[in-house]
């Protein structure tokens, strides 16, 4: 199947906390291959028109927006004016391509994004991201709880090892699960899914 016969209108890519102060050494050190892999889901989107959606954290140094526990703790990743709120370099968006700024876990608390998602109508949302057990996880249950089908492109996700394959075996009734070179593949699969469950 080429491009030409996959429609990809329903679909789109959340890119979850692709910042900074997310990729730690740890993390970068545990998934090796992760910036080839975002490069390539990013290039892969771009070429099959599936829209791209960019969310990422960002809180005021004032801490008039950070949820209880950072507050108890004193200290939240990505802060407005910190480096640590910075894109990644493999992760920059691309001019029309649609960023959301988030203050919790979970996309979909007060960003607009579930409103622009059926706005668009989209029934399909690819997660990737940082890190895989708190936003990547908890936005694509969020996703699957208001009901749209989802997916994990887990090696376009990242975190410490055990806590990766941990969320990813636990979890995965809640979402298919696939690689970056899987995905033109995963798609027929996918839209059949998409007519079963809405006609």
């Amino acid at each position: 199947m080429n491009n030409n016969q996959r429609d990809w209108k329903e679909f789109a890519l959340l890119a979850i906390d692709l910042q900074l102060d997310f990729w730690s050494d740890e993390i970068a050190k545990a998934s090796p291959k992760f910036p080839d892999n975002i490069s390539q889901l990013f290039n892969l989107c771009r070429d099959e028109r599936i829209e791209i959606i960019h969310l990422r954290a960002s809180y005021n140094q004032d801490k008039s927006d950070w949820m209880p526990r950072y507050k108890l703790r004193g200290s939240v990743p990505c802060v407005q004016g910190t480096g640590g709120e910075e894109v990644l370099p493999f992760a920059l968006e691309e001019s029309g391509e649609k960023v959301f700024i988030k203050k919790t876990y979970d996309g979909f608390i007060n960003t607009g994004l579930m409103e622009y998602l059926n706005q668009n109508g989209k029934r399909f949302v690819l997660c990737a991201g940082l890190v895989t057990s708190i936003c990547v996880f908890l936005t694509t249950a969020s996703a699957a709880q208001n009901n749209f089908l989802t997916a994990i492109i887990d090696d376009c996700c990242a975190d410490k090892t055990d806590k990766h394959l941990t969320t990813l075996n636990n979890y995965d009734f809640i979402c298919y699960r696939t690689k970056v070179n899987k995905i033109q593949n995963d798609y027929s699969k996918w839209s059949e899914s998409i007519k079963a469950v809405f006609g």
